[in-house]
């Protein structure tokens, strides 16, 4: 992609199409285009007025929203104004400034493009094989168009790249409705066995459409000269530099390059280079997976009608048997031999046997037991009801425990205070739940701002940070670790 100032522009040439009042502006770019095809490119305020006002829809439309609406679209380009002062008869008339409007050129292919929109679905794709032959016809006459008049060149080449793009456009848009959802969903109906024959036969035209033309115009576009296709091209360059244009610029270099590019798209289409399948490989693939799509739907759909048929005789026939029955014995009999088994399943657990003898029968060991659960995502295993249990004296039991076991650890604690103050460095061998307490509240007075905390059983302490920066060794009874030389400071009271 080649990104240039028209591609990054913003386009306020389309903003009349979602605007405020967009019921106005697009009624009045739509008589500005059925008068441009009338060859009527100039309108004057009153002439839009007064066709404006001859819809009933616009009944109390009055000539200053008119006139505001016209400056509105020159505004976004969609208009080009000229003041015309053939009728002006005074200078207060011609300060009045009277004008006359005419569409741009963005805006006359943007009503086209609504326009078509409009008809889409009334219009529709078609694969058009007289395409193909048209398009073959004029690739085979590029060694005439060397001599001929620039005028028959230009016609030529505009010719062949019209039925390109047509079939181009036409052949995507018919594969797109034949892949759509509805599409997909009318083939599974009864009312399309009504008209699938002719469809078919519609595709296989195309196909061999594509088979006659394509492999020509694949050979030709190959054989043909180098020089020759340049010498053609520089033709309908000069013929298109050649024509007058008012307010556009074009240069050599542009045109070239669009008419290079128009050539390159016709020759990739119908004979792809570097081993790669070319376009028209791929059409040719996707209509026969059609046709075997559509084939495939059909014959579901036979077979689902032909089944129907045959279970409405197979029925009939029961009936009639039961008929012929003597009496409710026989009939029960019939019953079990038509609705029954005829081979019913055995269910065999996959465990150890009681025996390995060969001789054992099967009907002389033990029953085996298999619980067989529902395959559905609600199911729930039912459980038992317990009634509650009476834990007071556990409970009981344990806070005793763990008050014993606090009342230990605090006197395992006190016996290391100093003074008001425990010193790591200082300590003796210490029991690992008496170094976890301990390194809980250098954790708790470190994570503090001023190095201060609270034990468990409420007293304040601070941590003595002046020889922090050496090192001291504690001793465990699972180990010895290094850590900084730090104290902790007691502000009341002992353990």
């Amino acid at each position: 992609m080649l990104v240039t100032e028209k591609l990054t522009r913003p386009l306020t040439e389309a903003k009349y199409l979602n605007a405020d009042n967009a019921d106005r502006y697009r009624s009045i770019m739509r008589i500005f285009y059925e008068n441009y095809e009338k060859l009527r490119y100039w309108m004057y305020q009153e002439e839009v007025y007064a066709e404006m006002t001859a819809d009933p829809y616009f009944a109390d439309y009055r000539m200053e929203q008119c006139q505001q609406d016209l400056a509105m679209l020159t505004e976004w380009k969609n208009l080009s104004t000229i003041q015309d002062t053939r009728r002006v008869s005074s200078i207060e008339e011609f300060k009045n400034k009277k004008f006359r409007y005419q569409m741009s050129e963005y805006s006359v292919e943007i009503e086209r493009l609504v326009v078509r929109l409009e008809n889409l679905f009334i219009e529709g794709a078609s694969l058009e094989p007289t395409l193909l032959e048209r398009i073959r016809l004029n690739v085979e006459r590029f060694p005439e168009m060397e001599f001929a008049e620039p005028d028959v060149v230009y016609g030529w080449w505009n010719d062949l790249n019209n039925d390109f793009i047509r079939l181009n456009q036409n052949y995507q848009d018919y594969m797109r409705d034949l892949n759509s959802v509805k599409a997909e969903e009318m083939m599974r109906t009864q009312q399309f066995l009504v008209f699938k024959d002719k469809l078919i036969e519609y595709l296989r035209n195309f196909i061999k459409g594509l088979q006659k033309n394509v492999g020509v115009i694949e050979e030709t576009l190959r054989l043909l000269d180098p020089a020759l296709l340049e010498r053609v091209l520089d033709r309908v360059n000069d013929y298109e530099m050649s024509i007058p244009r008012m307010d556009v610029e074009i240069s050599r270099e542009m045109i070239e390059e669009k008419t290079r590019g128009r050539f390159e798209s016709i020759r990739n289409w119908f004979a792809a280079e570097g081993g790669q399948e070319n376009e028209a490989g791929r059409l040719f693939d996707a209509t026969n997976e059609i046709i075997r799509r559509i084939t495939r739907y059909a014959a579901q759909l036979s077979e689902k009608n032909a089944l129907g048929a045959n279970r409405r005789e197979e029925y009939k026939k029961v009936a009639e048997i039961f008929l012929k029955c003597q009496d409710m014995d026989e009939a029960h009999r019939m019953a079990a031999m038509v609705f029954g088994l005829e081979k019913p399943l055995h269910l065999r657990l996959a465990s150890d046997r009681a025996t390995d003898s060969m001789n054992q029968s099967v009907y002389a060991e033990p029953a085996a037991e298999l619980i067989l659960k529902p395959r559905v995502r609600t199911y729930r295993e039912r459980s038992g009801r317990t009634s509650i249990q009476d834990a007071s004296r556990e409970k009981q039991q344990m806070r005793k425990q763990a008050l014993e076991q606090m009342r230990a650890d605090w006197k395992k604690l006190s016996e290391l205070e100093q003074g008001g103050r425990i010193d790591f460095e200082r300590l003796p061998v210490i029991e690992p739940r008496v170094r976890e307490i301990l390194l809980k509240w250098l954790s708790d007075a470190l994570e503090d701002g001023g190095y201060s905390a609270r034990t468990e059983d409420g007293r304040n302490f601070t941590l003595d940070m002046t020889h922090a920066d050496e090192r001291c060794v504690v001793r465990c009874q699972d180990g010895n670790f290094t850590m900084p030389k730090l104290s902790i400071v007691f502000q009341e009271g002992a353990l």
